[in-house]
């Protein structure tokens, strides 16, 4: 599992580089969400979901990036992808670096 700051993950979904998958609960996204991420709640994760045919960097993301962590750890134990990045500090990080974000 690879960590990636707030700024190098913009960078990716910028140049079409990554695919951002926001792990955390529906009432979570109330708060707000990074445009363009993909929701699959933990709780009710849908393995079929996360694109397994793709060169893009697949990067997992929750509030504070414990729950995206353990996602992403769990899919290359289980050898569901071959690589695996996770949003370093969560979506607290994205909005503390003054990214985009949408309700």
């Amino acid at each position: 599992m690879v960590e990636a700051n707030p700024h190098e993950v913009k960078e990716w979904l910028d140049r079409d580089q990554a695919i951002l998958i926001d792990v955390r609960e529906h009432q979570e996204l109330v708060q707000f969400s990074i445009p363009g991420a993909i929701h699959n709640p933990m709780s009710t994760f849908d393995f079929d979901a996360v694109p397994s045919d793709t060169d893009k960097k697949l990067v997992f993301v929750c509030a504070h990036g414990i729950r995206s962590r353990q996602v992403g750890q769990y899919l290359l134990q289980e050898n569901r992808v071959s690589a695996a990045y996770n949003l370093t500090g969560g979506v607290a990080a994205w909005s503390q670096a003054g990214l985009p974000r949408q309700r």
